[in-house]
């Protein structure tokens, strides 16, 4: 048997990839994982402590059935590797009635009958002191929602893909792929390798590795605080501080998490300098970045807002133009699989992710409509 001959590999081990990887190589694929930076990189979009996960899914109700098996797998993982994982909190979704995202999450609990409850401000303020909405803002308490450990999920994803016999290798770029009869060729800054499959699954360096597709994604700097509430931290913590997201103008987004031991998390959503390449990508965070967050903040949560700043960081959105997902094979090379899923809101759906891409590798298809995802939207 060839060695250097896989069943899949799988390049990009952020969270899709890692994922993705887990499945095939539960279901006894000979698969190989290429990374090239080293493991638990902070370059592109799956470090830091926390990513959100909601249930009552603003942006559209087809998102629901994705995020449902999702919790089901990432709770699977947990029992499976002994790791803690996921930690529900509830989340409050915030806004004016007749904005995107208490509109958006009130159909999508209606559409798939979800638990939940419209909170006043004041019904707001008795469950979660820190909370002090202004006047005309309501909130949809999601039961369900929580935060993810992102380098945990990812690190476990991968360990667990070895124990079941995948070959996993970091620092080793991608310099250049093509189709070799049925089989793809795969060649690194190590040497080349064969697979029946190859899932592109490589973030913001995807449209690099398929250039001849013009795909029209954009990068997105994404600055992230963690603020210090001081001496009234306490009430911040998790357990009696929810995540959540509040549409402070209509279409634009803040959102944030329970005290972790970095601090009070909160960002601004989709509000970042985009670039052609991620090489390009600006990783200083400027001291007045955190303004624009802090007058986000202030008519739902003023004291946060006006906390000082203990630790910043950047990470990356790769955007397709209607925040909707790709997952897709080359529409010229059935062999691959390309896997984009991000947009800023993919990193919850991972399990899922990798799961549904297995099952597109070994069967051919999948339990979820994937048409929303397909590349078909621009190309071809």
């Amino acid at each position: 048997m060839n060695t250097r001959h896989y069943k899949a590999i799988v390049v990009g081990l952020g969270a899709m990839g890692s994922a993705t990887l887990y499945h095939l190589a539960r279901r006894g694929w000979r698969v190989l994982g290429i990374e090239q930076f080293s493991a638990g990189h902070d370059r592109g979009s799956s470090h830091g402590d926390s990513r959100i996960i909601r249930e009552t899914y603003f942006e559209h109700p087809l998102y629901v059935p994705l995020v449902r098996r999702a919790h089901e797998l990432w709770l699977e993982l947990e029992k499976e590797s002994g790791e803690s994982l996921m930690t529900i909190t509830g989340g409050l979704m915030i806004g004016p009635t007749d904005g995107s995202i208490v509109s958006g999450s009130l159909r999508s609990a209606a559409e798939h009958n979800l638990p939940h409850a419209l909170l006043s401000a004041e019904e707001v303020r008795e469950r979660f002191p820190p909370f002090r909405l202004a006047k005309g803002l309501v909130a949809v308490l999601d039961p369900r929602a929580g935060f993810l450990d992102p380098e945990a999920c990812t690190r476990t994803h991968l360990k667990l893909a070895q124990d079941a016999g995948a070959a996993v290798r970091f620092n080793e770029p991608l310099l250049d792929w093509n189709i070799s009869g049925d089989s793809v060729r795969v060649t690194t800054a190590s040497g080349a390798y064969t697979a029946d499959r190859l899932v592109l699954a490589a973030g913001p360096w995807n449209s690099g590795l398929v250039p001849d597709l013009e795909l029209p994604l954009t990068i997105e700097r994404q600055a992230v605080f963690w603020l210090d509430p001081g001496a009234d931290a306490t009430v911040y913590e998790v357990g009696q501080f929810p995540i959540y997201a509040y549409e402070y103008v209509a279409g634009n987004i803040c959102y944030g998490f329970p005290r972790l031991p970095r601090g009070v998390k909160a960002s601004v959503m989709h509000a970042g300098e985009t670039v052609r390449h991620p090489d390009k990508v600006n990783r200083t965070v400027g001291g007045s970045e955190v303004n624009p967050l802090r007058a986000a903040l202030r008519p739902i949560l003023p004291e946060l807002a006006e906390s000082p700043v203990r630790e910043s960081d950047v990470c990356l959105f790769t955007n397709t133009p209607d925040h909707d997902f790709v997952i897709d094979f080359h529409p010229f090379f059935p062999q691959v699989l390309i896997s984009s899923p991000c947009s800023g809101h993919g990193f919850k759906f991972a399990s899922a992710i990798g799961e549904l891409q297995a099952d597109l590798l070994t069967k051919g298809e999948t339990d979820f409509d994937l048409s929303p995802f397909r590349l078909n939207r621009w190309v071809g």
